[in-house]
């Protein structure tokens, strides 16, 4: 097939959907497809274009066998909500205009939502280019928007509400990160075709024979020590509900032994910085992002993995991506999130699950696997062993794959094949 992913976020940018996209498209390449990606000049999460990118409007590249063609993007560091409409909208229409011109004859196109507005640009490229449209959810919006208090006007959810269901009657194949997402949009699809496409992890990178050396090799690069480090890896926004996790370092400040660290950025860093430092926290350092590629020996070097989100009933159907990676690298795991990530730590028997914007409960359960360090060891364990069993992406590129093969997708490829 010829496969074109459409996502406005993409490597070198670090993210979540950015590592799941990349794996995803390159192990397409690797099954047979001719794979296209069509993305946005890398701005994210820092609302500036990339130095190696800036004063270009068009950029090709090929990476990992794969064809990247970017289009411009209004970049910008506004939390506002007008300044985020121009930055979606902006690659809404480089990216129809790019992808019209630029891009050949497609079987599929893959979008990745949110951004949802993204399906718009999506939608038409999929009539010009005769191709079966297939959306993937990773975060139901505008619900989301409208629960973190960033979508306000009723007029505009109301709009974007009908873009959704517009976007999901259109498609031949809907794609969901989690249950819950899965559940939602089936709820309001009839008998669409909704499927259960999770994060996950690449197996093969969390696989290497020296981990103790490498572990010591990070720490000391990093200046950790031999303290019992408890890590967050990921982005600093509104969702993620840092702030608590700076209360519990607060709260365990006199544990001389604790050392809390932040690896990543987003709209939310300065003010948690800013916080640790007028609280005159020892035990907190921030560290810029590291590349994609660092990243599992940077996990393997926490002691424990936090893994947060704010006191939302929407974040109850979430399963984030640094869950299965430090899961992976075979650190215990902190989820402060009820419903699926709760229930697959518990099964999996990882890490503790507490409650949602609770300092104090964080900070008794870092107390707990503290002083135990054979519980860490055994739950790390258990963590590999569940996530490289039931999470494996090479797993889940072939489902993805049979995917596009049967029922309506498989139908509507023959037909386009035919014309």
């Amino acid at each position: 097939m010829r496969i074109l992913i459409l996502t406005q976020y993409y490597p070198p940018e670090t993210g979540a959907p950015q590592n799941r996209l990349s794996d995803l498209a390159r192990r397409l390449k690797q099954f047979g497809h001719t794979v296209t990606v069509l993305t946005a000049l890398p701005n994210y999460p820092r609302g500036k274009i990339f130095e190696a990118y800036r004063r270009r409007i068009v950029v090709e590249e090929n990476l990992d066998g794969v064809a990247v063609i970017r289009s411009w993007i209004y970049a910008t560091q506004s939390k506002s909500f007008v300044p985020r409409l121009l930055n979606y909208f902006s690659f809404v229409i480089s990216s129809f205009g790019l992808g019209w011109w630029r891009i050949g004859p497609q079987e599929v196109i893959v979008v990745e939502s949110p951004p949802l507005f993204l399906g718009i640009s999506g939608f038409l490229l999929s009539i010009f280019k005769n191709a079966r449209l297939v959306f993937n959810v990773s975060d139901l919006w505008p619900d989301s928007a409208v629960a973190l208090g960033i979508l306000k006007n009723a007029r505009l959810v109301r709009l974007s509400r009908s873009l959704e269901e517009f976007l999901y009657r259109h498609s031949c194949l809907i794609t969901g990160q989690t249950r819950g997402i899965v559940e939602n949009i089936r709820s309001r699809v009839g008998d669409k075709k909704v499927a259960l496409i999770t994060n996950g992890v690449d197996v093969e990178a969390f696989i290497v024979g020296s981990e103790v050396n490498q572990k010591h090799s990070i720490r000391s690069e990093f200046g950790l020590g031999d303290k019992c480090v408890i890590g967050y890896a990921g982005l600093h926004g509104l969702a993620q509900g840092l702030d608590t996790t700076i209360e519990a370092a607060r709260l365990v400040s006199r544990r001389e032994e604790l050392l809390f660290v932040f690896f990543g950025d987003g709209p939310e860093k300065k003010k948690l910085m800013d916080l640790a430092r007028q609280l005159k926290l020892d035990n907190v350092r921030f560290f810029p992002p590291e590349d994609t590629k660092r990243m599992p020996a940077i996990l393997r070097s926490f002691d424990i993995a936090l893994v947060p989100l704010r006191r939302l009933d929407l974040f109850k159907g979430a399963l984030p991506s640094k869950m299965f990676e430090a899961m992976a690298a075979a650190v215990p795991i902190i989820v402060t999130i009820d419903g699926e990530a709760r229930d697959l730590v518990e099964k999996a028997q990882a890490g503790i699950a507490v409650n949602a914007e609770d300092p104090e409960g964080l900070a008794n359960a870092i107390l707990q696997l503290n002083e135990d360090p054979n519980r860490l060891k055994i739950l790390g364990f258990n963590g590999r062993r569940y996530v490289m069993e039931h999470y494996d992406r090479q797993k889940i590129a072939e489902h993805f794959e049979r995917l596009l093969l049967e029922d309506e997708c498989r139908e509507s490829i023959l037909r386009s094949n035919a014309i």
